[in-house]
């Protein structure tokens, strides 16, 4: 129970620090402004729980193809190394909303796209309240929780929480890696589609990328003074 308790409050920790300001963050705060909430939430947080659970998968495999003392050696790297990029982030940020920028402006330019010229707004429109009445089932594959789902899996491949996560697991208890990943992510993202861009225009990026990078410092720390099992 101990170490599905270390696994649970390291994830969650590693979560909430690596995904509040993150690009998927800030995607899911814009586009629950011109979609509808739930499908937004919906769309993001299915993506993240399917992430999360394949990362932590992957992880907990890689002991069994890999001795778990090379793999815990690994994961202190790992630790060691997002830190390091955390803090240089943080001290060599840009502006506060700089990433949030970068993705409205992405965002921008493919509604802009969908949406040529005022002339097909009535038809938009339309369509629009046709989507509202439809059955839930249609609903859950329309379009825009598609989108969502599409833009916040493939923005969280490869990404650093992505990668943090797969050592986690290779180190912890993956069951507790998981638990803490998805209520994270859920906080997260939640907090995103209901705050919306004013909340994510308030979050300092610089401050989160430091205590994300005192946090992956801390944990390489203490995974270097622990044995592996």
């Amino acid at each position: 129970m101990t170490s599905v308790l270390q696994g649970f409050s390291k994830s969650l920790a590693m979560t909430v620090l690596s995904e509040i300001g993150d690009k998927t963050f800030f995607a899911a705060a814009i586009l629950a402004m011109r979609h509808p909430r739930r499908l937004v939430l919906s769309g993001c947080l299915a993506a993240l729980v399917v992430m999360t659970i394949f990362s932590a998968f992957v992880g907990w495999a890689a002991p069994n193809l890999i001795s778990r003392k090379w793999t815990h050696h690994v994961t202190t790297l790992l630790f060691f190394g997002f830190g390091v990029w955390s803090l240089w982030d943080g001290f060599h940020e840009g502006g506060e909303s700089e990433e949030l920028a970068e993705v409205e402006a992405k965002l921008d330019a493919d509604w802009t796209k969908a949406n040529p010229g005022p002339a097909k707004q009535n038809g938009k429109v339309a369509d629009d309240v046709k989507k509202e009445t439809r059955p839930f089932l249609s609903q859950f594959f329309s379009p825009i929780l598609l989108k969502a789902f599409s833009i916040t899996f493939f923005g969280e491949w490869g990404d650093k929480s992505q990668l943090a996560t797969i050592g986690l697991a290779a180190d912890e208890n993956p069951f507790g890696v998981v638990l803490g990943g998805i209520v994270g992510q859920a906080l997260c993202t939640t907090a995103a589609v209901v705050g919306g861009k004013s909340l994510a225009a308030q979050i300092s990026e610089r401050m989160v990328a430091l205590s994300g990078g005192v946090l992956f410092i801390v944990f390489g720390i203490q995974s270097f003074l622990s044995a592996a099992e």
